[in-house]
């Protein structure tokens, strides 16, 4: 079942929609920089990942989610007591949705006038681990990538009480 929710992308295309939706079906939301900014310009109650790792975004925002509350959040088995104990001694929550797409980077080296620093910085860090950490946990983390399929995951959350099936 989905209680919580991290939302991170650089496309914001419908996050605000999908946040909205989540919201309304009693899910908790976790954001990062830009993207909680938003969530929170529109009304929504978002947890920055900062105040949940009690850990301030450094490095120009290169450092945000690189954090054991958010991996083991992603990486934590559900049907693991170990890894529920585990984590419930560190104080990290579980994470079950990751929204995410990652920094443009073939589209900012494409451009014409793209800087070498510019190219350097669109190198997503952040975005590939979390992924990664969903993916490698994906019986109990649902991922979305693509905002063609917030409203698909929604319909399916709507039907089954917050959870979705594997694809």
């Amino acid at each position: 079942m989905i209680r919580t929710a991290l939302l991170s992308v650089s496309d914001k295309t419908g996050i605000v929609q999908l946040a909205q939706a989540l919201h309304t079906l009693g899910i908790k939301l976790i954001s990062t920089g830009g993207t909680a900014k938003l969530l929170a310009q529109e009304g929504l109650p978002v947890t920055e990942v900062a105040s949940l790792t009690n850990f301030p975004e450094m490095l120009d925002g290169r450092v945000k989610t690189l954090h054991p509350k958010v991996h083991g959040g992603l990486l934590a088995r559900r049907d693991s007591k170990e890894h529920m104990d585990a984590i419930a001694e560190q104080g990290i929550e579980t994470i079950d949705l990751l929204v995410i797409n990652l920094y443009p980077f073939t589209q900012t080296i494409s451009q014409a006038h793209c800087s070498f620093d510019e190219a350097i910085e669109n190198i997503d860090i952040g975005g590939p681990a979390m992924l990664r950490a969903a993916a490698k946990n994906h019986q109990d983390v649902t991922v979305l990538i693509s905002p063609a399929d917030y409203e698909l995951v929604l319909e399916e959350m709507r039907r089954n009480q917050n959870t979705v099936s594997f694809a």
